[in-house]
């Protein structure tokens, strides 16, 4: 497509989208919010796992929103707030270069600032640093329940990402000296899982998901962010064990599978998005390049394997459906995470091209996911919108320093 014609049809996609982010207050729902209905929360089946298991599932799967029916709230979901905010920050940095297209400085930086507060208010509370997990009751299978707000280093992650985005544009060092916390939630409440010469940080703090790769790569990105900061030595150090777990894991090819119990063996698009951003952001962090290989070949393999020519993300390696939002949006911020946004344009601008066209509601939000025979396209504030808000966000001010530099 023509740069001009692309360009405006970004914009007025994104002016949309936050159009309606905006109007819902960033509250909205989630595909795994089913237990937070009033009705499920009524019955005795809540006190049954498999029931809590099952009820889940059929919220996800299903294409029709039984939510406003069974009384399930919209709410705020502190990583879907963190994406929000962590989009704020890159519009503020457009604005500051000029393109006030999104608002301006004033406007943004007030949009931060508020983001920011809310943020916090939404921190886990009783643990040994600032975290964060999700705003509803979530059965994993029949291994365990997480209650609400039970942190996990995903969302916790993306929080810490997203607050020191803001504490570099507001300099508030309360924010910086609370979000720097977080490496304490990492190290004192955390199963470590020893692996080889390295070991996993746990997925939260319940045991029975302790293998999951890009969480524990996420808990060395939080522990790198310390190091930044306060060049804390035991930290460094636990991040790069971490590190070295997740790169002796690395298949020749390139590809990470989801984690180590025989049900996670998938190779997906997002998480292999995830690892590679949180392995750069850690050599960045850091300044150890140790593990440039092993970006070099992920990097190769998420761009060959999960992207079609014409724009088309696959969620698999092998298969294309379902074809999740999370994918088109992961693509963006990991490849501007890498430095390599404007070598992979041309590819970037046929993902989001594809996904305007196809992902899209009128009303300006982004489906959940297509699939070959009925789509789910229910308008998840956190699954589907923040995360496109966050991608959009990063790839308007990755164009502008590319048109910025060729003037």
């Amino acid at each position: 497509m023509e740069g001009s014609k692309l360009k405006y049809k970004t914009e007025s996609s994104f002016l949309k989208l936050k159009s309606y982010c905006e109007s819902e207050n960033f509250k909205g729902w989630d595909p795994y919010d089913g237990l937070n209905s009033k009705v499920f929360q009524a019955l005795p089946l809540k006190h049954w796992d498999l029931g809590r298991a099952i009820w889940i599932q059929c919220f996800k799967h299903s294409p029709i929103n039984f939510r406003k029916l069974l009384l399930v709230p919209k709410e705020h979901n502190a990583k879907g707030v963190a994406l929000f905010l962590l989009g704020y920050c890159k519009l503020y940095k457009l604005a500051q270069s000029g393109c006030e297209n999104f608002g301006t400085k004033e406007q943004l930086l007030i949009k931060v600032k508020e983001i920011t507060k809310l943020l916090l208010s939404l921190k886990s509370t009783g643990y040994s640093g600032a975290c964060w997990g999700y705003n509803f009751d979530w059965q994993a299978r029949r291994l365990f329940l997480f209650k609400k707000h039970t942190p996990t280093v995903v969302a916790t992650c993306f929080c810490v990402e997203a607050l020191l985005e803001s504490y570099e544009i507001t300099k508030n060092e309360a924010v910086l000296k609370e979000t720097l916390t977080a490496a304490n939630f990492v190290v004192n409440d955390l199963t470590r899982t020893p692996n080889g010469n390295g070991f996993f940080f746990s997925y939260s703090v319940k045991d029975g998901n302790n293998t999951v790769i890009n969480a524990s790569l996420l808990g060395a990105k939080i522990l790198s962010y310390s190091y930044k900061y306060t060049k804390n030595k035991e930290h460094f150090k636990l991040a790069k064990k971490a590190i070295i777990t997740a790169c002796v894991l690395q298949k020749e090819d390139g590809s990470w599978i989801y984690g180590l119990l025989p049900i996670q063996c998938r190779i997906d698009s997002f998480h292999t998005g995830f690892n590679l951003d949180a392995i750069k952001t850690y050599q960045d962090n850091t300044q150890d390049i140790t593990f440039q290989k092993h970006i070099d070949k992920g990097l190769y393999f998420y761009v060959n394997n999960f992207f079609e020519t014409n724009g088309v993300p696959k969620y698999y390696h092998n298969k294309t459906y379902p074809i999740d939002i999370h994918c088109p949006a992961q693509i963006i911020v990991t490849l501007s995470k890498l430095n390599i946004f404007k070598s992979n344009k041309p590819l970037l601008d046929n993902v989001l091209n594809w996904t305007i066209d196809n992902m899209q509601h009128k009303n300006g939000y982004f489906y959940y996911q297509l699939k070959k025979i009925i789509s789910s396209k229910i308008p998840y504030m956190r699954w589907s919108n923040a995360f496109m808000f966050n991608a959009m966000s990063h790839y308007f001010l990755e164009s502008s320093i590319i048109v910025n530099n060729e003037v």
